[in-house]
């Protein structure tokens, strides 16, 4: 069931969805978080599209923030709120409002969703697109436990996680972290599986990927050892190599799709590691609401050493792939064991 409502409060919002449910024969709610929106009105289809996927795990209402503040200075005085109310199957397991804020109103957005959260349930707040360089002391971030941005949509992928470290507030954690959660998983089962000692490392994914950035310096700061940085024509991250005195654990995915984990002394195997969804993304992080410490300790973790990662590396003449930076860890670390990396995830 959908209501539009013109010209609006958050009051009258609030009792459309009490009607909404009440004519669709749901009245009581069985919903678990808030799921705070803030996007544009081109990106709003695609974000309220997971959102929606993601609610059928996490039963959530979900506020879709588009602001319109206006060009003119007519068009900044004339505040004016217009939502639409969606209960039923058209919002997945949840309720959803899509709140679209016109003039000065748009520079109160906070005004207006907090008198819609659940009462005593957590609150998320996701930038799908441009996301404020402090995400925590944002007025929206402020009403939430849990903050999503997504470094891969940014002009600058690879500067902007300079941003994130900067910016950073527990609870905050990024879309181009949750996509490596497949990757770490599995380099972390491969060193359980073979004890030896990492001398050296090597990351390979297209330029100005912030995911590849971003798995280079896990490794660098869980394992203590140079991480070289090569850059390939992906799709995304194409390869990972750990060196070792018995040889090279090389996890090789050139397709997108399945990857090749070689091992010394054991046979080669392909493993499942799909590019996933921003839907699945987003169903992962509303998992756990508390802060992820490991995702803080990487972003902060000499992020300055690979922000000219993507700018300066291309391929070399021959078009295979070059190294363009390295992280270099501390000089007082030592090369970790394999048990180290363990994920956070």
């Amino acid at each position: 069931m959908k209501i539009d409502l013109t010209d609006t409060t958050s009051a009258r919002i609030n009792t459309g969805l009490i009607d909404a449910r009440r004519a669709i024969g749901t009245p009581a709610v069985g919903m678990v978080l808030t799921l705070v929106i803030v996007t544009d009105e081109g990106s709003a289809y695609d974000a309220l599209k997971a959102a929606h996927e993601a609610s059928r795990e996490h039963p959530s209402r979900i506020l879709a923030v588009i602001k319109r503040p206006g060009r003119s200075p007519r068009e900044r005085a004339g505040a004016r709120l217009d939502a639409e109310v969606v209960v039923g199957d058209e919002a997945g397991t949840g309720e959803t409002v899509v709140l679209r804020m016109h003039g000065e109103l748009a520079n109160h957005a906070e005004s207006v969703v907090l008198p819609l959260l659940l009462p005593d349930a957590p609150v998320v707040c996701w930038w799908p697109d441009q996301a404020p360089e402090k995400a925590g002391t944002d007025p929206l971030g402020r009403l939430a436990q849990r903050r999503i941005t997504d470094a891969s949509s940014a002009e600058d992928p690879v500067g902007s996680l300079v941003v994130r470290a900067d910016g950073y507030t527990p609870g905050d954690t990024d879309l181009a972290w949750t996509r490596l959660t497949p990757w770490r998983s599995m380099l972390a089962a491969a060193l359980d599986q073979k004890h030896s000692t990492i001398t050296a490392a090597a990351v390979e994914g297209e330029a100005y990927n912030a995911s590849t950035e971003l798995l280079a310096l896990w490794l660098a700061d869980r394992l203590g050892v140079e991480v070289e940085r090569k850059v390939s024509d992906g799709p995304g991250i194409t390869a990972v190599r750990l060196v070792t005195g018995d040889g090279d654990i090389c996890l090789d995915r050139s397709d997108g799709r399945l990857a090749e984990l070689s091992v010394p002394g054991q046979p080669d195997r392909h493993v499942a590691l799909k590019r996933r969804e921003t839907a699945e993304l987003i169903a992962e992080e509303l998992r756990r609401l508390d802060p992820d410490d490991i995702y803080r300790a990487t972003v902060q973790y000499g992020v300055k050493h690979l922000v000219s990662t993507a700018r300066s590396g291309k391929g070399t003449d021959d078009g295979g792939p070059t190294a363009a930076a390295r992280a270099t860890p501390p000089a007082a670390k030592k090369a970790a064991s394999g048990g180290k990396a363990a994920t956070s995830k």
